[in-house]
């Protein structure tokens, strides 16, 4: 059993990841500042002596180099997300995203971390219109969101290269299930169309509904955080991955499901029309990963398509948000 530090642990994907970690048995601790984390998504933790909880923030060099001691595994997840927000507040993104990645790079180097996995972003694709998206082939980054994902991926690939640190980003496409906040500003789009439909309110789709997304369920980004910590192939490390499911569905496509899905719990939703806006600035058209490197290399093999996903995901917010 291994002593991993999931950094933003009290966030949508961390929480999960320090869920699952903690039921193999491994030791387990969260770096967090609850900008946009919850208390509640890690408090059946408490009590648990193989967790640990370290409130701070990855913008402190001191909270960075506390967090990593006796760390064997880094699973980088703190970040301000969300296109919008860094098109509002580019300073503030860059300094969590590439300030506080950068931090925390040097404090795993330091304290010997065996291997820094880190979330990057299908944002890094930018203008590229190649589909599917595969690894070696991006574009021009379209926000300054992307283009602080983009810095954490040269920034790993130097630490490799100069000072022998194995690393691995992991491009996340979509991500969406359980614990995915459906509130603020910046909510994701299943969550808050999900809200508003248990609302009765009409959510709003950015444009005509044809843009398509490669929404990838939260139990495969685990499988992938897993394999990327355990992997033993030389050719598998210091390298990117998409962390996808290889299939694209439209937001039109998207709304259809979460109705028929949201429709088996409350019928009167299937009456609840939906509005159409202008498009969003810094929105790519398509989006669609390869994930051919991750089966190859990582062995991956996606276990949720979207409609499994969807399922699992509207059960969890009925029983929770209602």
């Amino acid at each position: 059993m291994s002593k991993i530090l999931i950094t933003g642990g009290a966030g949508f994907i961390g929480s999960n990841l320090t869920e699952h970690f903690l039921n193999q048995g491994h030791q387990v601790v969260v770096l967090d500042n609850f900008a946009t984390g919850h208390r509640h998504n890690i408090a059946q933790h408490e009590g648990n002596p193989n967790f640990e909880l370290i409130e701070g923030d990855i913008r402190s060099v001191t909270d960075c180099e506390r967090a990593v001691e006796g760390i064997d595994y880094v699973l980088h997840q703190a970040a301000l997300g969300s296109v919008p927000r860094s098109i509002k507040d580019p300073q503030t993104t860059n300094e969590v995203n590439v300030s506080g990645f950068l931090n925390m790079l040097v404090a795993s180097r330091d304290a010997g971390v065996k291997r820094f996995i880190y979330a990057a972003s299908s944002s890094t694709y930018g203008d590229s219109e190649n589909l599917p998206k595969v690894e070696d082939v991006i574009g021009k980054p379209l926000s300054p969101y992307a283009i602080t994902k983009y810095v954490n991926e040269l920034y790993a690939e130097i630490f490799s290269k100069t000072y022998g640190m194995e690393t691995i980003g992991l491009r996340y496409f979509n991500v969406f299930g359980r614990r995915q906040d459906p509130n603020g500003a910046y909510a994701a789009v299943i969550p808050l169309f999900v809200k508003k439909f248990m609302n009765h309110e009409s959510p709003v789709i950015n444009g005509a509904g044809d843009y398509s997304r490669d929404f990838t369920y939260i139990d495969n980004v685990i499988q992938m955080n897993e394999r990327a910590m355990l992997t033993d192939n030389p050719d598998a490390i210091n390298t990117v991955y998409n962390t996808a499911v290889g299939d694209r569905t439209t937001l039109n496509e998207l709304v259809g499901y979460l109705k028929e899905f949201l429709t088996e719990y409350d019928a009167e939703i299937a009456k609840v029309e939906v509005v159409h806006g202008p498009n969003r600035q810094g929105d790519i058209p398509h989006s669609l990963a390869s994930v051919d490197k991750a089966r190859q290399l990582l062995g991956y093999e996606p276990t949720h398509v979207i409609r499994e996903g969807l399922q699992d995901a509207v059960k969890w917010y009925w029983d929770n948000l209602k």
